[in-house]
């Protein structure tokens, strides 16, 4: 085509303010002239399309529209939703007031506050999303920021400072994209989970528990265990768990806050993007949706991310070793306990369909890897010092056991007998560091490279204390 015939710039830049401005009334023989600026009509048009819709929605201004997710889940959750019976209701209310009595016996952390509950799956959804919200909008941040990115690349240059406008508005796009598969993996979800700790985070609001009828009676439906055991058994350890993060008040948010951690530090793989996009068909948006859902988007974990996720599954097999523990004792009484504790960790070791839908979209798989050994380590307290000792570790942050003490309980249970003999642990320098801060010491008063009569040291602007 000769520059002659080339279309002007300008039309599409005022096809670009049409849309901008939330006028619409796009001429579709415009998107013909497209080809001539290298730009596939088809492409753009659906773009415009769903551009438009986002202004009608009231979007546009660079945030994540959650109300896709959100609708989405629901659709999924509701669509084979029998609804919990007076008889089922009944039945949990009975299995939760006797774990609640059982496990008075089993801890000494205090029980809830709030009666727990039978949900059913679309209340499921709306108990939860909006932690889910919180913990994949890094990600969904992180594909939005690369779709805006990508999308301005292959622009002509004359036409980039037309579209530099528009970057919230991709942004909005691309978060919608992403919100519209978070709702397709958390509807799922609702279909497989049992209870409200069923996934291992804090996902219920703090201090609930509740049971999903529907899901358990899936959970049990090939187990060849009596309803009323399992049923017992599910209850207990819902409330444990429930319980746990409850006291623990720190708890939720550094289980939370070491998710989004390992999420913030995730990057889409820019390659594999445009590669989609160069092949992408407007009318056929299944091979994107499933790049989204296979995480293909997301690139191979970096050192950083693998030391995160190294430290969220200790932190989880912490949790869920001692709500192990506890559940065990406080049911020792029925005579499936033990295999129901197994059916419930191969379960949680192998995960469903969503839960592994939820790990690729996301690039995180929760699993609490170390469960077994950090349940060791909890029995091996738990027999050497008491309940009341071994709960006590979760009264501040800085008590809890740490992954050292899951490869060695002897260690930990020796540090904690000599506490209870009344012996002081040996002080290390961040002992001394604290102690001094606390008592208004100058650090280093000791006569150390910090000390207030070392020799002032030369620096650029001539000497200056150290």
């Amino acid at each position: 085509m000769s520059d002659d015939d080339r279309p002007d710039p300008d039309d599409f830049a005022e096809m670009l303010r049409n849309l901008l401005g939330g006028q619409g009334g796009i001429d579709p023989a415009q998107f013909e002239q497209l080809r001539g600026l290298g730009i596939d009509p088809a492409m753009m048009q659906q773009v415009m399309r769903h551009m438009q819709g986002v202004f009608a929605a009231g979007g546009g201004d660079g945030e994540i529209d959650w109300s896709t997710a959100r609708t989405r889940a629901l659709h999924l959750a509701n669509q084979d939703d029998h609804g919990i019976s007076s008889g089922d209701r009944q039945d949990f209310d009975q299995a939760f007031s006797l774990a609640t009595l059982w496990l008075s016996e089993a801890t000494t952390i205090s029980e809830l506050s709030t009666t727990p509950r039978a949900l059913t799956r679309g209340q499921w959804v709306e108990a939860t999303l909006p932690v889910w919200q919180e913990l994949a909008g890094p990600v969904a941040s992180s594909i939005s920021d690369a779709m805006t990115e990508a999308i301005g690349s292959q622009l002509p240059e004359d036409m980039r400072d037309v579209a530099a406008g528009a970057g919230r508005l991709m942004r909005t796009v691309g978060g919608s994209m992403f919100a519209g598969q978070l709702g397709a993996v958390v509807g799922a979800l609702s279909q497989e989970v049992v209870s409200g700790g069923d996934v291992g985070i804090p996902v219920m609001p703090d201090g609930e528990a509740a049971i999903l009828p529907q899901n358990f009676a899936d959970f049990g439906r090939d187990l060849e265990i009596d309803e009323e055991q399992l049923a017992l058994s599910l209850a207990t350890r819902e409330l444990a768990h429930a319980r746990l993060f409850r006291h623990a008040k720190w708890l939720r948010l550094h289980v939370i806050s070491q998710v989004t951690e390992f999420a913030r530090g995730l990057r889409v793989d820019t390659d594999a993007l445009e590669d989609l996009a160069g092949r992408f068909d407007p009318s056929s948006p299944e091979e994107l949706r499933r790049a989204l859902e296979n995480g293909e988007l997301i690139p191979p974990r970096t050192e950083a991310q693998t030391a995160a996720l190294t430290r969220l599954e200790n932190l989880l097999a912490t949790i869920e070793g001692w709500v192990d523990v506890v559940t065990a004792d406080a049911t020792g009484r029925l005579p499936a306990a033990d295999r129901i504790a197994e059916a419930v960790r191969r379960r949680r070791a192998v995960g469903g369909p969503a839960e592994r839908a939820m790990g690729s979209l996301v690039g995180l798989e929760l699993r609490p890897r170390r469960l077994r050994e950090a349940a060791a380590m909890w029995r091996a307290v738990t027999d050497a010092v008491g309940i009341a000792v071994r709960d006590s570790l979760w009264d501040y942050p800085d008590l809890m056991p740490t992954a050292d003490d899951i490869d060695d309980p002897a260690a930990l249970v020796a540090r904690l007998q000599a506490l209870a003999r009344g012996e002081r642990p040996e002080r290390d320098e961040m002992d001394a560091a604290l102690e001094a801060l606390l008592s208004g010491e100058e650090p280093g008063a000791d006569g150390g490279p910090d000390a207030p009569d070392a020799e002032p040291e030369e620096g650029p602007g001539g000497p200056r204390p150290v």
